[in-house]
């Protein structure tokens, strides 16, 4: 007999195991083709040095992911290094990191046993004109004599104590599948997390060159100022010789004041620049002000750009991952819809002591349990599973179509940086041409006043050709570096292999460990 039980208990164990492994119902994630190519980019032999002398181009090695480094700015690489720290934005997306793994382990808890201790204690009185007033009628239909009225009942202390236990069987993987929904989300929160990094690096990165830019539009100015003050020094000087009129004098006062009204607006661009600056690093305004206040020249582009190979974008690119995470998860979703479908199993138990006198118990005698698996088949649900099915479908659709844009998104990202760098070296050089001839002009002009032979008209409009010149030469060199730190924000660059940790993260780290 105890052989048949040994057997008996040996085959149920068996049989359940194999019922919690199961099977995973639904389709299996597979990693999408990108359908990016292997070769180099179409745009990919661009010059990068502002001498056409010497002309350099993109190479396919992969992309530094510490690009900022290559602009060889020690201002600039300090911010940078200071943005996953100080960055509201990033630690936001820390913080939702650890909402996606809180939301595992709530999923994952479905796939263990759930066990609940109870504890009651309820004083009882039951209603004379109730189910107690049938007692007499009962015990007459007993054959006995029924007694006319019963005795009047009395209140009840009922003391109840023990344990319920319940633990669904993941026959068909539904909780497998949420389990693996939710991990994929975790990756989607992580690489949200990166892209919103790599968006503040490249925003960074494009503040400051504009700070220096408005800082180097200041000194332009200042500098045409001291040119335009020269020409009033000089009409002044040859109305008091008679060899001029007070209306070459009032011109040259004029351009002077208009070259000095350009400075407030430079000014202004560069305090926007600092506050956006400020922002970004979780400062108030001016907050980098005496840390940038200096003026140094716009970060120059490297001679050489690495920028690797369209296929490499698909793991680079942060929010092409994450599109691929979105796929997963939308997947993995099909497969609990389609579990719905199945029969649901669970194992249930109560195990009570319960007894009307406190003293009584925690004897045995007070023990009562029941125990038993459940199964619920669906039969009708008014096609409400279907419609989970087909919603799960058509989001998993959805995402297999975000996944297609965003790397189409990518690649355009990219070549159109390429262009943009490539077509913006070409105007730099051409205001750097514009620049020396137009000084060449004013100093021609200049002497020919001196001489008589021109007249102020002429000194006037070439000094204002100079002016713009050079502002068309400073703006044009902020574009190329603007452009190169687009192209590299394109190509998903900034901390690639490691994330540096930010102030959340570091605590969420210490909690695990003091636990």
């Amino acid at each position: 007999m105890r052989h048949a039980m040994n057997s008996k208990t040996m085959a149920f164990a068996l049989v359940l195991a194999s019922c919690v492994s199961g099977c995973n119902v639904g389709p299996n994630f597979a990693p999408p083709d990108s359908g990016l190519p292997s070769g180099r980019f179409p745009s990919a032999t661009i010059a990068t040095s502002s001498k056409e002398a010497a002309p350099s181009g993109a190479t396919s090695r992969p992309p530094d992911p510490k690009w900022w480094k290559l602009f060889r700015d020690p201002a600039l690489t300090r911010l940078e290094e200071r943005v996953a720290e100080a960055n509201l934005d990033v630690r936001t997306a820390t913080i939702k990191i650890a909402e996606s793994r809180a939301q595992l382990g709530v999923t994952a808890a479905a796939e263990l046993p759930q066990v609940d201790g109870t504890g009651k204690y309820q004083r009882e009185l039951y209603s004379q004109n109730g189910i107690a007033s049938l007692v007499p009628q009962l015990l007459g239909a007993t054959g006995g004599a029924a007694p006319k009225s019963i005795p009047a009942i009395q209140p009840i202390d009922e003391y109840t104590t023990g344990f319920d236990a319940s633990w669904e069987l993941d026959l068909w993987g539904r909780v497998r599948r949420q389990i693996e929904a939710a991990s994929a989300q975790i990756e989607a929160s992580e690489d949200q997390r990166r892209q919103t990094l790599v968006s503040t690096l490249a925003e960074v990165a494009s503040d400051y060159v504009r700070l220096r830019g408005a800082q180097a539009l200041v000194d332009i100015a200042n500098e045409n100022v001291k040119t335009e003050q020269g020409l009033v020094d000089l009409t002044q000087a040859l109305q008091e010789k008679g060899l001029t009129t007070g209306l070459d004098v009032e011109n040259a006062r004029a351009q002077l004041d208009s070259v000095r009204a350009q400075i407030p607006g430079f000014e202004q661009q560069e305090s926007q620049a600092i506050n956006a600056l400020s922002l970004l690093l979780d400062l108030p305004p001016d907050g980098l002000r005496k840390e940038l206040a200096g003026v140094r020249p716009v970060p120059p582009t490297p001679r050489r750009v690495a920028i690797g190979i369209p296929f490499e974008l698909a793991r680079r690119r942060p929010d092409i991952r994450q599109a691929e995470d979105n796929l997963h998860a939308q997947t993995a979703d099909i497969g609990v819809a389609v579990a719905s479908f199945f029969p649901t199993v669970s194992l249930t138990g109560t195990v009570e002591l319960d007894a009307l006198q406190f003293n009584k118990l925690f004897q045995a005698s007070s023990l009562q349990y029941m125990a038993g698996p459940t199964i619920t088949l669906p039969i009708f649900e008014g096609g409400r599973l279907k419609s989970m099915l087909q919603l799960s479908e058509a989001n998993q659709q959805e995402a297999a179509i975000a996944y297609h844009k965003a790397v189409l998104q990518a690649w355009h990202d990219v070549a159109n940086a390429l262009v943009a760098f490539r077509t913006d070296q070409q105007k730099r050089s051409r205001y750097a041409s514009e620049v020396g001839h137009a000084q060449t002009a004013l100093d021609l002009a200049r002497a020919r006043y001196n001489d008589g032979v021109a007249d102020f008209t002429t000194v006037l409009n070439s000094a204002q050709m100079v002016l713009s010149a050079q502002q068309q030469l400073l703006q044009s060199t902020v574009s190329v570096s603007t452009d190169l730190v687009q192209l590299y924000k394109a190509l998903g660059g900034g901390w690639e292999t490691e994330f540096p940790a930010t102030p959340e993260e570091s605590e969420v780290t210490r909690s695990a460990s003091a636990q």
